[in-house]
């Protein structure tokens, strides 16, 4: 199994006793020595993870974790979307033999205390999507072409810009954009993809909880 790219908070937390975030103090050298550049932030969907994967012959599903058990309504949903030998054959037609795995957010309806907020029904929304004999995560652009193919949506971007600006987005205290929910925060990644020295992925996560 393959689980989806850890997203750490964006500053570090106090250790005294508050337990709240060290404003300005960053967790990860390089997000600091890149705080500047342009950031692109998407809305965090507060949902289950899910991962739709394909290794070059058949659909199956995962969660967060190999115990992670996948609600039953949410199931009927994640088969109605990928199930079947229709998708089969978009899968196939789209990535051949290559295995991938399509990450997103089950949400809606009796997922998370919000969820009826978002949707009266429930859902997947897609976020990232990777190619692992590769080692690749595909660009923005093509997550937007994978969603539409299966006819479900991407996340959206909501934030273009450096992260003073993102935190200073994310206190403000946004409504989301789906359903009446309000938003839970971004995650935010820059415009390309840069590994740190330990060689992972650049993405922070921005919660309004943590600014309250």
């Amino acid at each position: 199994m393959i689980k989806y790219t850890k997203i750490e908070t964006i500053f570090e937390r106090d250790t005294e006793g508050t337990k709240k975030l060290i404003e300005g103090k960053f967790r990860n050298e390089t997000v600091e020595y890149l705080k500047d550049n342009r950031w692109i932030g998407t809305e965090k969907i507060d949902g289950t993870n899910i991962g739709i994967v394909w290794d070059g012959h058949n659909i199956s599903y995962q969660g967060r974790t190999e115990r992670a058990q996948i609600p039953a309504h949410l199931m009927d949903k994640l088969t109605e979307l990928f199930g079947g030998t229709t998708n089969e054959e978009l899968f196939e037609q789209k990535f051949g033999e290559m295995p991938v795995i399509l990450f997103g957010e089950g949400y809606g309806a009796k997922i998370q205390k919000v969820g009826d907020q978002y949707r009266s029904d429930v859902s997947f929304i897609l976020f990232d999507v990777y190619l692992p004999k590769q080692d690749l995560w595909m660009k923005r652009d093509a997550v937007e072409d994978i969603a539409k193919t299966f006819g479900v949506d991407a996340v959206p971007i909501v934030y273009e810009g450096d992260l003073a600006g993102a935190v200073a987005f994310v206190k403000s205290k946004p409504k989301s954009t789906i359903g009446t929910a309000d938003m839970e925060g971004i995650v935010c990644k820059l415009a390309i993809d840069v590994l740190d020295r330990r060689g992972n992925r650049l993405i922070v996560k921005i919660k309004v909880c943590d600014f309250l």
